[in-house]
Protein backbone atom coordinates (compact mmCIF):
# COMPACT_ATOMS: atom_id res chain seq x y z
CA UNK A 1 0.00 0.00 0.00
CA UNK A 2 1.24 3.39 -0.93
CA UNK A 3 0.74 6.73 0.88
CA UNK A 4 -0.56 9.90 -0.13
CA UNK A 5 1.29 13.05 0.19
CA UNK A 6 -0.50 15.93 1.43
CA UNK A 7 1.34 19.22 0.21
CA UNK A 8 -1.19 21.88 -1.01
CA UNK A 9 -4.42 22.87 0.70
CA UNK A 10 -6.34 22.95 -2.45
CA UNK A 11 -6.71 20.13 -4.50
CA UNK A 12 -8.87 19.77 -7.89
CA UNK A 13 -12.40 18.51 -6.42
CA UNK A 14 -13.26 14.47 -5.82
CA UNK A 15 -9.22 13.76 -6.53
CA UNK A 16 -8.30 12.98 -3.01
CA UNK A 17 -11.16 10.72 -2.72
CA UNK A 18 -9.69 9.06 -6.22
CA UNK A 19 -5.88 9.21 -5.10
CA UNK A 20 -6.63 7.39 -1.30
CA UNK A 21 -8.28 4.67 -3.09
CA UNK A 22 -5.77 4.64 -5.69
CA UNK A 23 -2.74 4.45 -3.02
CA UNK A 24 -4.24 0.88 -1.37
CA UNK A 25 -3.28 -0.63 -4.99
CA UNK A 26 -0.10 -2.92 -5.16
CA UNK A 27 2.91 -1.71 -6.69
CA UNK A 28 2.07 2.10 -6.04
CA UNK A 29 4.55 3.63 -3.34
CA UNK A 30 4.04 7.24 -3.25
CA UNK A 31 1.29 9.54 -4.79
CA UNK A 32 2.12 13.34 -4.84
CA UNK A 33 -0.24 16.00 -5.90
CA UNK A 34 1.48 19.43 -7.12
CA UNK A 35 0.43 22.66 -9.06
CA UNK A 36 -3.18 23.35 -9.60
CA UNK A 37 -3.82 25.78 -12.48
CA UNK A 38 -6.67 26.77 -14.40
CA UNK A 39 -7.41 25.75 -18.06
CA UNK A 40 -9.41 26.89 -20.92
CA UNK A 41 -11.48 23.69 -21.96
CA UNK A 42 -13.87 22.55 -19.33
CA UNK A 43 -14.23 18.26 -18.45
CA UNK A 44 -17.58 17.51 -16.64
CA UNK A 45 -15.99 14.40 -14.68
CA UNK A 46 -12.74 13.97 -12.83
CA UNK A 47 -10.21 12.69 -15.50
CA UNK A 48 -6.71 11.53 -14.38
CA UNK A 49 -4.65 11.10 -17.58
CA UNK A 50 -0.85 9.86 -17.38
CA UNK A 51 1.20 12.19 -19.64
CA UNK A 52 4.79 11.46 -19.20
CA UNK A 53 7.47 9.29 -17.39
CA UNK A 54 9.81 10.55 -14.90
CA UNK A 55 12.67 8.89 -12.82
CA UNK A 56 10.71 6.30 -10.39
CA UNK A 57 7.11 6.61 -12.21
CA UNK A 58 4.97 9.05 -13.75
CA UNK A 59 3.73 12.80 -14.19
CA UNK A 60 0.18 13.05 -14.18
CA UNK A 61 -2.52 15.04 -15.23
CA UNK A 62 -5.99 15.18 -13.30
CA UNK A 63 -8.41 17.57 -14.64
CA UNK A 64 -12.07 18.09 -13.42
CA UNK A 65 -13.97 21.63 -14.59
CA UNK A 66 -11.93 24.42 -15.52
CA UNK A 67 -9.03 22.93 -13.05
CA UNK A 68 -6.14 20.68 -13.70
CA UNK A 69 -3.78 19.21 -11.11
CA UNK A 70 -0.60 17.37 -11.63
CA UNK A 71 0.38 14.50 -9.85
CA UNK A 72 3.31 12.90 -9.44
CA UNK A 73 3.11 8.77 -8.67
CA UNK A 74 6.25 6.64 -8.00
CA UNK A 75 5.43 3.39 -8.88
CA UNK A 76 7.34 -0.07 -10.41
CA UNK A 77 4.22 -0.55 -12.30
CA UNK A 78 4.56 0.20 -16.26
CA UNK A 79 2.17 2.25 -17.91
CA UNK A 80 0.02 -0.28 -18.68
CA UNK A 81 -0.88 -1.46 -15.34
CA UNK A 82 -0.91 2.03 -13.70
CA UNK A 83 -3.42 2.68 -16.74
CA UNK A 84 -5.86 0.06 -15.57
CA UNK A 85 -5.54 0.57 -11.91
CA UNK A 86 -6.66 4.38 -12.78
CA UNK A 87 -9.47 2.93 -14.73
CA UNK A 88 -10.75 0.42 -11.97
CA UNK A 89 -10.41 3.04 -9.20
CA UNK A 90 -12.87 5.88 -11.41
CA UNK A 91 -16.23 5.74 -10.03
CA UNK A 92 -18.22 7.27 -12.44
CA UNK A 93 -21.12 9.25 -10.61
Amino acid sequence: MGRLVHTHSTYVKGLIKLLKRLAKEKGIETISPGVISRVRSHKEKLKLTITREVIGGYKLIARNGRSAQEVYITTKCNRDELREKIKKNTVSD
